[in-house]
């Protein structure tokens, strides 16, 4: 079959085996064609884990899959920053897939998290697209650096759980394409996926997998997509609709019942035969593709296992990258501790780690670290002490009570010099499928931080959360409060590097931590009602919300403590035809080797369109030696300082001075520079339905108008008064002298030889 064009592969098959190509086998396989030599191609669950099924593929089996790394999820790569490190899990992903026989891993998802509330947060990235879309890019690099596709996901829209299936996202086309679609543009342009999964949900009244403007005329025609188009599993509402639409691949298998749709269609006449020729190609490609990775040169199932992979290396990985995505909060100097340090370790979830979130990525971990077994393998010996503090899961007749619980916690707590409290939220409040009810962190756990901070105010706070939670009575009641998120089978041992420093604190949030849920920008308009969800925040989601109503934050975007200092300075910004050029300096001004998060903003207070008051352009994560100063040259794309023009239905960048803003945070901005951006010439046809305003700002077209307005033009307050009135219902007013429809036709011959017709 390699010896083939896809193309010339599909005009040896006939309709029935086009169409069987086109939709699952099973539920984990594309369907093959034995006797074209065209072998079956295992698509498995991701994305920070490979999830292959033990035994038969007909069910979900959620609970039994091979053992595999277990990467930290996305909510704490995030928070890294670091699109080398990602492109490095991106690699050992694509490792394990290809040992295990997969050919395409499910993921990336790069959703915006429009809401804290989303049940699957904790699979994606971030709440702004730039960085959504940077560390999506170098996951699905990495990916397929070693023959393995990527399936990024999910398309689009798709940012809560709660009816998920067939609620309308009602959005507008600018926040559509700058904040939901924009990450997804640049994983697809920059890293060029092999496959893409649509989501479940409608956008705008249509669904997602028959929605021909996403998937044919944004995705492939303004982007050049030329992968595959893949569904949800269970996503397709029509098939002959997706299909025409530009899906290209039904999962799971529907047993020949879609199939033969689609061949009723095409014999009569409702779906042309080249169409699903197209989305047949597409599928014998995706199938090549994964033929050509070493280990599978040859025609046959795909079901078999390459060679295999290096299991503690992949651990080591995990434990590195989970240091690297952990967020200190708040710290007031307890931290890092001491070897010799007298510390009790209170919280379940330092014995019992909660390393991931529920759902289709349940990975099963090749091995599982915790947190106390990583405190005890640096603090010195017999210095760490443990006490549960309360329960996980079901409580039986041999438990302890709560109350017992809290009194061992407090008499360990009393007894150390350190309290290290591990809380957070149950697995139960987070997975794929539902949303979580609130950002509260239990009642129980809450009044253990109050009980432990009694006995002992030198609290050290650990988070094991997907989403975020309201922390505003763990600040007031600790000394230090470190974001672990959920991190990966070496999370438990990565915590503890960073509670000693053998690991200085890098991570940053990519998602605000509001004091309430009320602050939120989508609180009014989530989730929806009666099967439609409005996103009423429109542009304004995560910190452009927060920063454009000056709401206090519990912890802005992009924070992040450090055991060190930076100091920012010498910015320079140079506008050139690509976008602009941005050199700082950075010095670390501490004691300790460190690791800083460059942020890049820029605003456009002038701007004739709202906009937030900054947003995320470029990014680096750089190490730094103590007392180390480096200049760190960055670029953003003049492509990324551009907004879409609802009116011209284009990219545009608005001219200006712009201010470029450096710094730690969306709300500490230590350097700042303004440069002058030349715009784009934003050429909009005129018409009678153009405003007064718009018409006289063009002089030819004003000319044409002005006869027919000389009375209403002598008055400046009659001006101000109609100005935003379209043309044509003043030209209708008694007296004008002009006929309306005339007008109307010499401003079409203009827009003729401009070429706006």
């Amino acid at each position: 079959m390699l010896a083939l064009t896809p193309e010339e592969v599909v005009a040896r098959l006939t309709l029935e085996e086009k169409a069987s190509l086109t939709s699952g086998s099973s539920f984990w396989f594309t369907q093959g064609v034995a006797r074209a030599g065209i072998p079956e191609v295992m698509l498995t669950d991701g994305p920070h884990g490979v999830r292959k099924q033990r035994g038969g593929a007909d069910h979900v089996g959620l609970a039994d899959s091979e053992p595999a790394t277990c990467f930290p999820p996305a909510v704490a790569l995030g928070s890294t920053f670091d699109p080398d490190l990602l492109e490095r899990v991106g690699a050992a992903l694509g490792e394990e897939a290809a040992a295990q026989g997969v050919g395409v891993l499910l993921g990336p998802g790069i959703n915006i998290k429009r809401s804290p509330l989303c049940g699957r947060n904790f699979e994606y990235l971030s709440e702004d697209p730039v960085v959504s879309g940077v560390l999506g890019a170098a996951l699905v690099r990495g990916l397929q650096s070693q023959g393995v596709g990527a399936s990024l996901k999910h398309f689009a829209a798709n940012n809560q759980e709660a009816d998920r299936m067939r609620v309308s996202a009602d959005v507008d086309e600018r926040p559509l394409r700058e904040i939901y679609l924009r990450g997804f543009q640049r994983v697809v342009t920059e890293a060029e996926p092999w496959t893409l999964m649509c989501s479940y949900n409608k956008i705008n009244g249509t669904y997602a997998s028959q929605n021909r403007w996403l998937l044919t005329d944004v995705l492939r025609d303004e982007w050049g997509f030329r992968g595959l188009v893949m569904s949800d599993w269970g996503a397709v509402d029509d098939r002959v609709a997706g299909v025409a639409a530009g899906l290209d691949l039904e999962m799971p298998s529907s047993e020949g019942r879609t199939d033969a749709e689609i061949v009723a269609a095409v014999r009569a006449g409702s779906l042309e035969e080249a169409v699903l020729d197209v989305a047949a190609t597409r599928v014998v490609d995706l199938v090549q593709k994964t033929l050509r990775r070493d280990g599978h040169a040859s025609s046959g199932s795909a079901h078999g296992a390459a060679d295999g992979y290096d299991v503690d290396a992949h651990h080591a990985l995990a434990r590195e990258v989970a240091a690297r995505s952990v967020v200190l909060l708040e710290n007031d100097g307890i931290l890092p501790l001491a070897p010799s340090t007298r510390v009790a370790a209170i919280g379940a979830f330092a014995a019992q780690p909660r390393y991931q979130g529920a759902g289709s990525s349940l990975i099963n971990p090749t091995r599982l670290d915790s947190a106390l077994d990583g405190l005890r393998e640096h603090a010195a010996e017999g210095a760490v002490t443990y006490a549960a503090g309360f329960l996980l899961g079901e409580a039986d007749s041999s438990s302890p009570t709560a109350d017992e619980l809290v009194r061992e916690a407090v008499a360990v707590a009393a007894a150390s010099e350190v309290a290290v409290l591990f809380i957070g939220l149950p697995a139960e409040l987070e997975s794929e499928g539902y949303d979580r009810a609130d950002i509260e962190l239990p009642v129980e756990q809450l009044a253990l931080l109050d009980a432990v901070a009694d006995a002992n105010p030198r609290v050290v706070v650990v988070l094991s959360n997907g989403g975020v939670v309201r922390v505003g009575d763990v600040t007031k009641r600790s000394a230090a409060v470190v974001e672990a998120w959920l991190l990966g089978q070496a999370g438990g041992t990565a915590v503890a590097d960073v509670l000693y420093g053998a690991v200085n604190p890098s991570g940053r949030l990519a998602e605000t931590i509001p004091h309430r849920l009320q602050d939120s920008p989508a609180y009014l308009d989530f989730p929806g009602e009666h099967g439609h969800v409005r996103y009423g925040e429109g542009l304004f989601v995560g910190y452009r919300w927060y920063d454009a109503r000056d709401v206090d934050v519990a912890h802005p975007f992009g924070h992040g403590l450090s055991y060190t200092t930076f100091e920012y300075s010498e910015l320079s910004v140079t506008p050139d035809a690509e976008g602009l050029a941005v050199s700082v300096t950075v010095t670390n001004t501490g004691e300790r080797d460190g690791r800083e998060v460059v942020q890049v903003y820029t605003r456009l207070a002038s701007s004739e369109v709202a906009r937030p008051l900054r947003e995320l352009k470029a990014f680096a994560s750089v190490a730094l030696a103590a007392g180390e100063s480096r200049v760190f040259e960055l670029r953003v794309a003049r492509a990324d300082l551009a907004c879409w023009d609802i009116r011209s239905g284009a990219w545009v960048v608005e001219g200006g001075s712009y201010s470029v803003e450096v710094g730690a945070s969306s709300r500490d901005i230590r350097v700042r520079a303004t440069v002058p951006v030349a715009g784009d010439e934003v050429a909009v046809p005129l018409t009678l339905d153009s405003s007064l305003d718009e018409v006289m700002a063009d002089p030819e077209a004003a000319e044409i108008v002005r006869h027919g307005l000389s009375r209403f033009l002598e008055d400046p307050d009659m001006v101000k008064l109609i100005g935003s009135a379209p043309v044509g219902r003043i030209l209708g007013f008694p007296g004008t002298g002009v006929v309306p429809a005339e007008v109307g036709a010499q401003l079409e011959r203009l827009n003729a030889e401009r070429g706006l017709g």
